[in-house]
C-alpha cells in the first residue's frame, strides 16, 4: 500500500516551481537527483484503506446530510426525542450506502483504467539491451524502441526512425480529435543510430535542456547538448503521451516528461461540473423548506410553553417535568414556572425539529439519481437514433443534464461536419466562360435527371474514383482537347499540396483539406492524375480518350501556400524551359489580382459564381501566368532572403508573394458541395417552430453559410428581415446593429397593430396552449400563433463579430440576436464560438446548447450549459468533451423533442409528487400536536416514519419518474409547441412547488381531522372507547397511504405494467408490513392494531369516505382546468382517445393561421470560398522531409484520413 501512496503522490510545492528541466540520457543517478515525477498513472480518488473516511467526508459536504447527521444525534438525547433514532439512522445510512457503492464502482472503473494503461509494456534500453518493461516503470532519461502502430508511452525526444530522414508519423486523435497523420522528424545528429544499433544508443550521452512540464500541445521549447553542440529542438522532434505511430516500422525515443508531468495528464483536468436549473431551483427551495420547517418548530414550542404555562403545571402530578427542569415535583420545586415552562418549551423545539425532519427529504437526491440513470439508458437504448452506416448509437455522456434537454432555447452549431457531411464532391465548374455540371448529352443539351440517367463511365481511366458525373460535354470538350480544360485540369493535379502513395495497387491521396482532395480527385477522373513528388518535381499522368497514359513531369520551383489572410496558394513550376505560376484561392482575392485581359471572362465567370454560392456550392477561382526566366530569378533572390530572415519572416514572405501573384490570367472557377446531412431541413425548421432559437457558429465565407442557411431551413423566405451585418469599423458595426434593432422594432409594430394590438409573442404558443377546432379527418391542418409573424435572421461576419464582442457592443449584439429566430456568425474562430455562447449563457435566463463535431468546437461545447458531439470526419475530441453524442445532427431533434421533453416532464411530476407527499406525511403531526399539548408525540408509529419514504411511497413515483408520457413520440415529433412550457419552467417552478406545499397541508389536515372523527366517537362491542394512540396511527396511516398512492395513479398518463405492479403492489405492501409488524411474534408496541382495526366497519368506510373525498376535490380541479384551459398534450391524448375508440370521423387539427403581406428582396450573393483554414504541406514538401522510400509506400493498417476543415 505505501508503495501505491508513494507512486500516487503529486510533487510537493518546491517540485511544482521548476522553470526548466534537465534530462541525462543513460544516466539514471543524475536524473534522480531532480526528484522528477514516473509514469504512474493515478486518475482514482480512493485506495481500499481511505474509500470509507474520504467517501464520507464528501458526501457529509452536502447540507441535508449534514443536517440529518445532526438530528440523529439530537435523537439519542432521551429529553428532547420523541423518536427512536433508528428513524433516522435507517434512511440516512441507505443513502449513504448507495451513494458509497456508486463512488466506489466509479472509482473501481478508474482502478481498472489505470492498472490497464499502467500495465503496458514497452521495449525500453536497460543494461545494455532492451527489455520488456511496464509502463509504470519507465522514468525520466529512459530510452524507448517503439514499433508501428504502438502509442507512445510518455513524451519523447524522437532520436531515430526507419524512415527516409528519419521522419515518422503519428496519429494525435487522442489529443486534439484530429485523424489525419502528422510528421515528425528527428535531428541530423541523431539520425544516425540504426534499428539494432544497441551499442551506440548505449553510449549516447547527451543533456536536454527544455521548458517546464506544461499543457501547450502546440510548442515544445528545449535545446540539445551532444558533442560539444548545441541543437535547437522544437515541436517536430517530440512524440507526445497519447499519440499513435503510424506508418513508421521503429523509432527509438529519449523521455522527457513522464506520468503526471506528460502534456496529455497536463490536459486532463477535471471537467467543469455542470448543474441543471432544476438543481439551482431545489437549493432554493430547500432552503423554503428549512425556513418553513423552523418557523412551525418555532410556532409549536411557543405553544407548548403556553399551554405548560397555563396548564401543564396543574397535571404534574400525572405528568411530572423533568427532574431537571425548574418548578418540577419531582425536584425541590426550586425556580418559577415560567422559568420551568421555558426549558420545557426549549426542548420541545429540539423535539419538533426532529419531527418535522421528514419535510426535509433525504432520499430526495438519491431518487433524483437514479431517475436521471434511467433517462439516459432510455437514450442510449433508443434505436430511433442509431446510425447503422457508422455502427454508432446515440450516448448520454453523463446522467446529470437530461431534463435539461427539455427547457433549451439557444443552440449552437458548427456548420461543417455537423449540419454538412463534411465530405465534398466536385459538383459544377466554369471554364473559359461556360459552366459545367448540369445533366447534358454530348452535344451539350440538357437531359432530365432522374434514376434512370446514365453517369458518364470512367472505367477506361485505370485510376478513376468514385466520382458521379451527368455532363458529357465536358467529358467531350477534354477528349478533342479543348485548351482552356487541359489547362483548367492540369492546374487542379499540380497547385495542391496533396501527398500520395500507392498501396495494394491503389492510388491513395493525403490532403490537409477535404476540399483539395476532392479537386485533385476530380482532375484524377478526368484523366489528369497526380501520380507522385519529389522535393523538386511534380508527376502527373495524363488519360487519353482512349485510356493510354502520358507521364508529365513538372519541375517544382516554389510554393506559395496557403494561410487565412492571402486565402489562396500557388504554386510556380517548370516544363520544357517555361515557367508557370498556377494559382487558385477564394474569388474575391484571385480576381483583384488579375490581368485586364480576363475582364470579359471575369464577368462571365461571376455570373456562374454567383449561380453556385446561390445553390450552396463552396468555391474557388482559378488563374495562371507564364513567368519570364529574369523576373522569376530576381523574384527567387527576394523570397530566398525573406525565407531566412530571423525577423518577421511570415510578413517579409507574404510581401514577396504578393510581388509575383498579380497579372495573372483567369481559366475559371470549381465548385464544391458540402452536403446537408439527411434530415437537417426538418429537423432546424422543427426546432424552429419548437420556440428554439438557432445560432450557427461556422468559420465559412459569409456567401457561402448564407445559402446553407436557406438550404438547411434556418433562413427561411417567410422571415420579415434578413440583417447582414458586416462593417470593419467599431461605429459602423454599432451603426448596422442599431439600425437593425429599431427596423425590427418598427417591423413588430406594425404587425402588431395589423392584428389588433395582438402580443408579438403569443402567450399561448410560450404556455404551451394551441387552439383547436374541429373538422372532417383528413385535412390539412395548420399551427397558429407566432408562426403568423415571420420573424426576423441576421448574419454576421467575422470582422463585425471583433467589435460586436467587445465590452461596449456586446449588449446592443446580444439584443440584437436574441431578437431573431436564426443567427449565423461567419468566419468564426474557436475561441470566438465560446464567447458567443457565454454572451448568452451569462445574461439570459435561459438553456443553452452547442453542438459540433471537430476539435475546434471544443471550447463551445464546454461552455455551453449542454453540449453535443457529433461522431463525424473531424475525430472524436467534440465527442469526447460533451455530455452527449450520436453521428446524426437530425438526432438533435429526437433528443430535444422526445427525450428532453419527457424527461424534463417526468421530473417535474416526480418533484411535485415527492414534495406533496412528504408534507401530507409530515404535516399530520402538526394538526396533532393541537391535541396533546405540544408535546411532540408522533401520531404515526416509528417503523411507519422510518420506512415511509424507502418501502411504501418509492416505487409508484419512481414509475411515474422513469415510465410516464404525456403523448407519444411521434406526436411529441409532430407537434413542437408541445416543447414550449420547458422554456419557461412550466411544469415546475416556486408557484408549482407552493401550490405542492398547500395541497399537502391540505391532505394532511384531511388525514388527521378525518381520522380523528371516526374513531372519537367509536364504541367497541365491549363497550369501551375505539379511539387510542394506536387506532388512530393506523387509520390515520392507511389513510395517507391509501391518498398519496391514488394521487400517483391520477397523475399517471401512460401505464405499463410496471405502472400497475408498483402502484397497487405498494398498498398490498403496506397491508403486508404491518401485518408482520402487528403480528405477535416480534411483540411490537402496535401488535394486534391491524387484526383489531381491520374487522370494524369503522374503519373500511372510513378509509373508503375519506380517499374519495380528498381525491374527488382533485379530480375535479383536473376536470375543470381540462375544460376552461386545456393545453395542447391534453387535446392530443384526448385526440388519441378517440381516434383509438373510434376510425374515422371528426379530427382535432390546429386552426389555418393567418398572415400578412410580405416584401421580398433579391440579394446579390458573391460566391461561397472553400479551402482549408490552415497551411498546408508546403513546407514539408520543399524541405523533401516527408519523401519516402521507393516509389511505392509500405502497406499500413490505416490510411491517413484528410485533415479537417477548421469551419
Amino acid at each position: 500500500m505505501s508503495r501505491l501512496l508513494k507512486r500516487c503522490r503529486r510533487r510537493d510545492s518546491t517540485d511544482s516551481e521548476e522553470t526548466e528541466r534537465k534530462v541525462y540520457s543513460n544516466d539514471p543517478p543524475s536524473n534522480q537527483v531532480f526528484n522528477y515525477a514516473n509514469n504512474y498513472i493515478c486518475t482514482s480518488k480512493y485506495t481500499i484503506l481511505s474509500f470509507l473516511p474520504l467517501n464520507l467526508f464528501e458526501q457529509f459536504q452536502r447540507i441535508a446530510n449534514t443536517y440529518f447527521l445532526i438530528l440523529l444525534i439530537l435523537q439519542v438525547i432521551p429529553w428532547i426525542s420523541s423518536l427512536t433514532w433508528v428513524t433516522t439512522v435507517v434512511p440516512l445510512v441507505l443513502v449513504l450506502a448507495l451513494t458509497a457503492l456508486k463512488d466506489a464502482y466509479d472509482d473501481y472503473q478508474r482502478h481498472q483504467s489505470d492498472n490497464e494503461v499502467n500495465n503496458k509494456e514497452s521495449m525500453v534500453l536497460r543494461d545494455g539491451e532492451f527489455q520488456s518493461e511496464r509502463w509504470q516503470n519507465v522514468i525520466v532519461g529512459d530510452i524507448i524502441r517503439m514499433k508501428d502502430d504502438e502509442f507512445v508511452a510518455a513524451d519523447l525526444l524522437l532520436l531515430a526512425t526507419s524512415e527516409p530522414n528519419s521522419l515518422c508519423y503519428i496519429e494525435t486523435a487522442e489529443l486534439d480529435g484530429e485523424t489525419n497523420l502528422k510528421v515528425r522528424q528527428a535531428l541530423t545528429e541523431t539520425a544516425v543510430i540504426g534499428e539494432d544499433d544497441v551499442p551506440q544508443l548505449s553510449r549516447l550521452q547527451c543533456e536536454v535542456i527544455c521548458e517546464a512540464p506544461n499543457n501547450v500541445l502546440s510548442k515544445f521549447e528545449g535545446t540539445l547538448k551532444l558533442n560539444n553542440d548545441t541543437l535547437p529542438l522544437s515541436n517536430d522532434q517530440i512524440l507526445l503521451r497519447g499519440c499513435v505511430l503510424r506508418n513508421t516500422k521503429w523509432c527509438y525515443g529519449l523521455v522527457i516528461f513522464a506520468g503526471q508531468d506528460t502534456k496529455l495528464m497536463k490536459n486532463s483536468g477535471q471537467a467543469k461540473f455542470k448543474r441543471t436549473q432544476t438543481d439551482r431551483l431545489l437549493n432554493t427551495l430547500i432552503i423554503g423548506i428549512v425556513v418553513f420547517l423552523l418557523l412551525i418548530t418555532l410556532a409549536c414550542a411557543i405553544a407548548c410553553g403556553v399551554w405548560e404555562t397555563l396548564t401543564g403545571d396543574d397535571f404534574q402530578v400525572y405528568l411530572p417535568w423533568e427532574s431537571f427542569v425548574p418548578h418540577t415535583i419531582l425536584g425541590t420545586k426550586a425556580g418559577s414556572k415560567a422559568a420551568g415552562s421555558t426549558v420545557i418549551s426549549l426542548l420541545t423545539f429540539f423535539s419538533y425539529l426532529i419531527l418535522f425532519n421528514t419535510l426535509v427529504p433525504i432520499s430526495l437526491y438519491v431518487s433524483v439519481e437514479f431517475l436521471r440513470q434511467i433517462q439516459s439508458l432510455w437514450i442510449n437504448w433508443d434505436a430511433k437514433m442509431y446510425y447503422e452506416p457508422k455502427d454508432t448509437a446515440a450516448k448520454a455522456r453523463t446522467t446529470a443534464l437530461n431534463e435539461e434537454l427539455g427547457q433549451i432555447e439557444y443552440i449552437f452549431s458548427d456548420k461543417t461536419g455537423t449540419l454538412t457531411q463534411n465530405i465534398m464532391t466536385f459538383n459544377k465548374c466554369s471554364i473559359g466562360g461556360r459552366s459545367f455540371g448540369d445533366p447534358a448529352d454530348w452535344e451539350g443539351n440538357p437531359i432530365q435527371l432522374d434514376d434512370n440517367t446514365p453517369k458518364h463511365d470512367f472505367s477506361k481511366n485505370k485510376w478513376c474514383d468514385k466520382l458521379v458525373w451527368y455532363d458529357k460535354m465536358l467529358v467531350r470538350c477534354i477528349e478533342e482537347g479543348d485548351d482552356s480544360c487541359m489547362q483548367f485540369f492540369k492546374l487542379l493535379s499540380l497547385c495542391h499540396t496533396v501527398m500520395a502513395e500507392t498501396k495494394n495497387g491503389k492510388l491513395v491521396y493525403q490532403a490537409q483539406s477535404p476540399d483539395e482532395e476532392a479537386l485533385v480527385g476530380a482532375a484524377r477522373n478526368f484523366g489528369f492524375v497526380f501520380k507522385s513528388r519529389s522535393p523538386s518535381t511534380v508527376t502527373i499522368d495524363v488519360v487519353d480518350k482512349d485510356g493510354e497514359i502520358k507521364e508529365e513531369v513538372y519541375k517544382l520551383l516554389c510554393i506559395l501556400d496557403f494561410n487565412n489572410v492571402r486565402k489562396r496558394m500557388s504554386v510556380i513550376v517548370e516544363k520544357d524551359g517555361k515557367i508557370q505560376l498556377l494559382c487558385k484561392g477564394a474569388d474575391t482575392t484571385v480576381n483583384a489580382r488579375l490581368s485586364k485581359d480576363s475582364a470579359d471572362l471575369l464577368t462571365k465567370t461571376s455570373v456562374h459564381l454567383n449561380e453556385y454560392a446561390n445553390e450552396g456550392l463552396r468555391t474557388l477561382a482559378l488563374a495562371h501566368k507564364e513567368l519570364n526566366r529574369q523576373v522569376y530569378e530576381e523574384w527567387k533572390e527576394k523570397h530566398y532572403q525573406a525565407s531566412i530572415s530571423l525577423t518577421d519572416r511570415e510578413q517579409k514572405l507574404h510581401d514577396v508573394y504578393e510581388l509575383i501573384e498579380v497579372e495573372m490570367t483567369l481559366i475559371g472557377a470549381t465548385a464544391i458541395e458540402d452536403k446537408l446531412q439527411d434530415g437537417v431541413p426538418d429537423a432546424i425548421a422543427n426546432l424552429a417552430n419548437a420556440g428554439i432559437k438557432i445560432w450557427v457558429l461556422t468559420g465559412d465565407k459569409q456567401e457561402t453559410a448564407i445559402n446553407i442557411g436557406y438550404s438547411s431551413k434556418l433562413l427561411t423566405s417567410e422571415m420579415e428581415e434578413v440583417f447582414v451585418i458586416s462593417g470593419e469599423t467599431h461605429e459602423d458595426v454599432k451603426q448596422q446593429l442599431t439600425d437593425a434593432r429599431d427596423q425590427m422594432k418598427e417591423l413588430t409594430k406594425q404587425f402588431s397593430m395589423h392584428t389588433d394590438g395582438a402580443a408579438m409573442e403569443d402567450t399561448d404558443m410560450r404556455s404551451g396552449l394551441v387552439s383547436f377546432q374541429e373538422h372532417n379527418a383528413g385535412e390539412e391542418s395548420h399551427p397558429t400563433g407566432e408562426e403568423s409573424f415571420g420573424g426576423f435572421g441576421i448574419v454576421i461576419n467575422g470582422h463585425s463579430l471583433v467589435e460586436g464582442l467587445s465590452e461596449s457592443l456586446e449588449m446592443l449584439l446580444l439584443e440584437v440576436g436574441c431578437m431573431c429566430k436564426a443567427v449565423i456568425c461567419c468566419r468564426v474562430t474557436p475561441l470566438q464560438k465560446a464567447q458567443v455562447v457565454d454572451l448568452v449563457k451569462n445574461h439570459k435566463s435561459s438553456i443553452t446548447l452547442a453542438i459540433g463535431d471537430g476539435a475546434n468546437d471544443v471550447s463551445m461545447i464546454k461552455t455551453a450549459h449542454i453540449g453535443v458531439g457529433i461522431s463525424g470526419q473531424e475525430g472524436m475530441q467534440a465527442v469526447l468533451s460533451s455530455d452527449f453524442s450520436f453521428a446524426q445532427f437530425r438526432f438533435l431533434e429526437r433528443l430535444l423533442l422526445v427525450h428532453g421533453r419527457w424527461s424534463y416532464l417526468r421530473m417535474c411530476k416526480f418533484l411535485g409528487y415527492f414534495f406533496y407527499k412528504n408534507f401530507s406525511f409530515t404535516l399530520t403531526h402538526f394538526w396533532f400536536a393541537w391535541f396533546i399539548g405540544f408535546s411532540a408525540q408522533t401520531v404515526f408509529d416509528a417503523a411507519f416514519i422510518a420506512i415511509y419514504n424507502v418501502v411504501y411511497t418509492s416505487a409508484p413515483i419512481v414509475m411515474l419518474g422513469v415510465f410516464d408520457q404525456d403523448v407519444n413520440d411521434e406526436y411529441s415529433l409532430e407537434f413542437p409547441k408541445l416543447y414550449t412550457p420547458g422554456l419557461t419552467a412550466m411544469f415546475f417552478n416556486k408557484k408549482i412547488f407552493a401550490l405542492s406545499l398547500l395541497e399537502g397541508i391540505l391532505t394532511s389536515c384531511g388525514i388527521f381531522f378525518f381520522s380523528y372523527g371516526c374513531l372519537i366517537d367509536g364504541i367497541e362491542h365491549d363497550g369501551k372507547d375505539m379511539v387510542s394512540l394506536e387506532t388512530l396511527s393506523f387509520m390515520s396511516s392507511s389513510i395517507l397511504i391509501a391518498v398519496v398512492t391514488l394521487r400517483c395513479a391520477l397523475d399517471t398518463n401512460y401505464w405499463t405494467p410496471f405502472s400497475h405492479v408498483f402502484i397497487w403492489g405498494s398498498l398490498a405492501i403496506f397491508y403486508i408490513v404491518h401485518g408482520i409488524l402487528y403480528s405477535d411474534v416480534f411483540g411490537y408496541e402496535y401488535v394486534g392494531s391491524l387484526r383489531h382495526m381491520g374487522g370494524t366497519a369503522v374503519y373500511w368506510l372510513g378509509l373508503l369516505l375519506c380517499v374519495v373525498g380528498i381525491l374527488v376535490i382533485v379530480v375535479s380541479i383536473k376536470l375543470a382546468r381540462l375544460l376552461l384551459n386545456s393545453n395542447l398534450s391534453d387535446k392530443l391524448r384526448h385526440k388519441a382517445s378517440i381516434q383509438r375508440a373510434k376510425a374515422g370521423g371528426k379530427a382535432l387539427t390546429l386552426r389555418p393561421k393567418t398572415s400578412i403581406r410580405r416584401e421580398f428582396r433579391t440579394q446579390s450573393i458573391r460566391s461561397g470560398y472553400a479551402f482549408a483554414h490552415e497551411e498546408g504541406f508546403g513546407e514539408l514538401i520543399t524541405s523533401g522531409r516527408y519523401i519516402r522510400r521507393g516509389d511505392n509506400a509500405q502497406v499500413t493498417n490505416q490510411e491517413p484520413n484528410a485533415a479537417a476543415v477548421n469551419a
